[in-house]
């Protein structure tokens, strides 16, 4: 599973919700709802480089690999 770590980075860099919301130009209650959760959300890629960009940090910084119980059968995305 890929985990998502907004929260911790956020919190290293002591950026609150109101300072990101504002820096992307978006709610309060999206960038709660983005630090919440905890496996990789679907985001666009200008959002992604957004909160990079407000951050100051590589996009590797905001993800983890954990394995769980599912990663015993590989996907391919090329057939």
């Amino acid at each position: 599973m890929i985990c998502w770590k907004l929260n911790e980075v956020m919190a290293r860099k002591r950026l609150k919700n109101k300072d990101l919301a504002q820096m992307l130009g978006i709610t309060e209650n999206s960038v709660y709802r983005l630090r919440k959760v905890d496996s990789m959300p679907r985001l666009a890629p200008e959002r992604l480089n957004g909160i990079c960009k407000a951050l100051n940090c590589q996009p590797g910084e905001l993800l983890q690999y954990e394995p769980d119980d599912n990663d015993s059968k590989l996907v391919s995305v090329v057939d």
